[in-house]
């Protein structure tokens, strides 16, 4: 019952509500996710009454995801350019803020154009030592699967990105920046590149590593290894965000070395957790303007 009431919750506020139709929603895998041996319980919204507000609102947090699944977002047809995004929600790879990072985010991309696709993956992460392996195996699944129903939903194959907020922008880099699948592949889906077009990275974390390098500076983690087939990158980060703005900074000078086009914006203030809710007096808050003129330089947004 939990969960009908969720799903109801969430469906009322995702789409009639918000967007005027329903997202159309496919399951990533065809059967069980690779890796998948236990039960969790009910996948529920787990906001307590107690939690920060964001922007003087409540968030939805996800968890107990089990069955990872996209939400397809449509613009009106007037304004479709054709380019498509994959957004990643970010939440500590505990749960996904579904809402802040998730639906919001496809709204906005809905109004400059671009299909919003919010990737509901696995959380918590599975592997402790690697708590993002779960994650970029549906987020990889998740990339062949949008590219490969182009035709059908009216996509350029060439312009479907990758968007992700702190433990979501962690996934993003990952899969921009990974050689080869986490996962054996299952069927043609998984003929069709995983590789995105370009990436949008928000306050990314879990890039740099906790050691320092040989000269005691700060370094990527050994799992982003950089080379000039990346796509390009936009960054924001706040220079104040207990996720260091090393994990923007690192990758971005990564990218510079082989020649890979990123743009980086650093705020002087702004913590960490707004996703594109607007706080006056912080100028981070307002990034998806600058990151709408990076799409339209980039030539995704035509």
């Amino acid at each position: 019952m939990k969960v009908l009431l969720c799903l109801a919750f969430m469906a009322v506020t995702y789409g009639s509500t918000v967007f005027g139709t329903e997202p159309q929603t496919i399951n990533v895998w065809p059967g069980k996710p690779p890796g998948e041996t236990k039960e969790l319980p009910a996948e529920a919204d787990q906001t307590k009454p107690s939690d920060r507000l964001i922007a003087g609102r409540r968030i939805i947090k996800l968890g107990n995801v089990s069955m990872p699944q996209l939400a397809i977002f449509r613009p009106a047809k007037e304004k479709d350019t054709g380019a498509a995004v994959v957004i990643c929600p970010g939440g500590g790879h505990h749960i996904l803020a579904y809402d802040l990072e998730g639906t919001e985010v496809a709204e906005w991309l809905n109004e400059i154009g671009v299909t919003g696709i919010v990737l509901k993956y696995r959380v918590p992460g599975r592997d402790p030592e690697k708590r993002w392996f779960a994650a970029v195996q549906d987020a990889q699944r998740a990339m062949s699967l949008v590219r490969s129903k182009a035709p059908e939903l009216g996509l350029d194959p060439k312009r479907i990105g990758l968007l992700g907020f702190s433990a979501g922008g962690q996934v993003a880099a990952l899969v921009s920046t990974m050689q080869h699948r986490q996962y054996e592949p299952l069927d043609d889906v998984d003929k069709v590149s995983c590789r995105p077009d370009f990436a949008v990275l928000v306050y990314p974390g879990g890039l740099d590593e906790k050691s320092k390098d040989e000269k005691g500076q700060p370094k990527l983690r050994e799992e982003v290894t950089v080379t000039k087939d990346a796509p390009p990158m936009f960054f924001v980060h706040a220079y104040d965000d207990g996720v260091s703005v090393f994990n923007t900074f690192l990758l971005a000078t990564e990218l510079k070395k082989v020649s890979v086009p990123a743009e980086v914006h650093i705020f002087a203030t702004g913590g960490h957790g707004y996703g594109l809710r607007h706080v006056d007096g912080q100028p981070v808050t307002d990034w998806p303007k600058p990151c709408e003129a990076w799409l339209k330089t980039m030539g995704v947004v035509r």
